[in-house]
């Protein structure tokens, strides 16, 4: 998918699309390296966009692992489809995984990877889809979450950090990757 392209997209279904521009490269390797995917028997990705995390992910976890996809928009989730055919993605809320992972066999997973852009969402948004991250990660799990650094500066961006100090034990966030449009930063996260 071309930026072009994305940006349509995010100009014409903006509750569904709330990034200008799919993440580059370096932030997907960055986000994938934290996420403890090398031993993962199942993961989850929240809001894969045009799959370039998605990518990474596959890429990343061994064969025969669970990879659940969780993306509301339909043309994102036909664009990750082909570009990622190992991967299951389904076009529904994340607030759903429980269901999805249950009947994959799983009754938790490894490791959550979120390219949503929880700034741009409600407190009881971010209350529902924290929730459901909670729900299905394993004790000791790993939960990773992009955040741009304009983000800081919006009260909703602070208090999804907030929440994350909150509901998980060990907080952390990495270097900034400014070649990013817009540049950011990952929150990773343990249970």
């Amino acid at each position: 998918m071309t930026w072009q392209e994305f940006l349509v997209e995010s100009l014409t279904s903006p509750s569904e699309v709330r990034a200008v521009a799919s993440s580059s490269q370096g932030l997907a390797e960055l986000i994938t390296d934290l996420a403890s995917l090398d031993d993962a028997d199942a993961v989850i990705e929240l809001g894969p966009g045009s799959g370039v995390f998605t990518e990474k992910i596959v890429e990343k976890t061994k064969v025969g692992s669970t990879f659940l996809a969780f993306e509301v928009n339909h043309r994102f989730v036909e664009v990750t489809r082909r570009r990622c055919p190992r991967c299951t993605v389904l076009q529904q809320s994340a607030v759903h995984a429980r269901k999805h992972l249950n009947e994959s066999g799983h009754e938790h997973c490894d490791s959550v990877v979120s390219g949503l852009p929880w700034a741009t969402f409600s407190e009881s948004e971010q209350d529902d889809l924290l929730d459901a991250v909670s729900e299905v990660l394993r004790p000791g799990g790993t939960f990773v979450a992009l955040a741009y650094v304009s983000a800081l500066l919006l009260p909703r961006g602070r208090g999804f950090r907030r929440k994350l100090h909150q509901r998980f034990t060990d907080v952390e966030q990495s270097r900034v990757v400014w070649r990013n449009m817009p540049p950011a930063f990952v929150y990773r996260a343990v249970r």
